[in-house]
């Protein structure tokens, strides 16, 4: 028996977005969705200059640049999408933990590291 675990790819869970309809396709859909967004999810071909623009229209969110257009056309059966969002839901939580490692841009408010104490006040005296 072997102690090597078999990775399960993140597009295992693809279909269940479909099903959910918990994906947002389309920059215009996204910035009109703000509201329900957990992430936004980018391809690796996008121009430049749409890459700087999801940034800046999406700097409260995660945004994870992975997989091509021609991916996104066969996991999610959309044409020439550059950008997508998924909906707020557990699974777009366990689709984001999978692809957490392909965020490129930082938290606005990072949590604090392990182990920091946070600060105290001064003592009255």
């Amino acid at each position: 028996m072997s102690d090597e675990v078999t990775p399960h790819p993140v597009e295992r869970m693809f279909p269940f977005v479909l099903k959910t309809r918990a994906l947002l396709v389309g920059r215009d859909t996204l910035r009109a969705n703000k509201g329900k967004l957990h992430f936004v999810l980018i391809t690796t071909d996008i121009a430049e200059a749409s890459r700087e623009e999801v940034l800046k229209d999406f700097s409260h969110y995660p945004v994870v640049q992975y997989f091509t257009a021609a991916e996104f056309e066969k996991f999610f059966s959309v044409k020439g999408a550059k950008a997508v969002g998924f909906t707020k839901s557990g699974l777009a939580q366990s689709i984001y933990a999978e692809l957490k490692a392909h965020r490129i841009n930082k938290p606005l408010h990072p949590s604090k590291p392990p182990g920091e104490t946070p600060p105290t006040l001064p003592s009255e005296g």
